[in-house]
């Protein structure tokens, strides 16, 4: 696989830029890896690096970004924080990505049996965690379709309400960033959400 360069990356649209990452889970979840020198990737990108996407994911030690899209160093931008949540860091961070650096697409993904959507769903308090948490709950409220045991020990209630996170995130992430939904509107870059099961490795893109 090629180190990306900047005329490449300016080549690529952000429907082009999702069916890499695609192609790339393809590859992980049928164990193909691509054959690509990192040392020379190491090399290539010193001077300066060209990546096609954002990826927005939890820290979660399952759920590289790099290694389930199948994705070398200089590819993609990874902004990892428990529960896939955003504030005012992640949203400077995804406007450098865009507008600076010239990433084509924002990936909000999230992961089945996220532990994160488990504390949000069980009102866990701890220390700064609790704050994070606060992040989610909305979610954890949206979803009216579970009336009972509304708590980690219901799996679909844990997946139904990280499906909500991750689409409520995608529209925070517009609502809150004057500059990338100008990009949007404008068809310069993409945005989508996804959900990565973590016992197949599948990665599973919204609408």
């Amino acid at each position: 696989m090629k180190t990306l360069t900047k005329e490449m990356q300016a080549a690529l649209t952000p429907k082009q830029s999702l069916e890499i990452l695609k192609k790339g889970n393809e590859r992980f979840v049928n164990n193909l890896k691509a054959n690509r020198n990192l040392l020379q990737q190491v090399n290539e990108t010193s001077d300066g690096q060209h990546p096609f996407a954002v990826i927005l994911s939890c820290i979660d030690s399952r759920t590289s970004a790099e290694l389930i899209f199948d994705q070398g160093l200089g590819d993609v931008f990874s902004v990892r924080i428990a529960g896939n949540v955003i504030n005012e860091d992640i949203l400077g961070s995804m406007e450098f990505a865009c507008k600076v650096a010239g990433a084509k697409i924002i990936v909000v993904l999230g992961h089945s049996k996220c532990g994160a959507i488990k504390g949000a769903c069980d009102h866990v308090e701890m220390g700064n965690l609790t704050a994070l948490l606060t992040k989610i709950r909305p979610a954890v409220e949206t979803e009216t379709s579970t009336t009972k045991n509304r708590n980690s020990s219901n799996a679909d209630f844990v997946e139904n309400v990280a499906a909500i996170n991750v689409k409520r995130t995608v529209t925070a992430v517009k609502e809150r960033s004057l500059i990338l939904k100008d990009m949007i509107d404008k068809g310069e870059i993409g945005i989508m959400g996804g959900m990565h099961d973590i016992s197949t490795g599948i990665v599973t893109f919204y609408n």
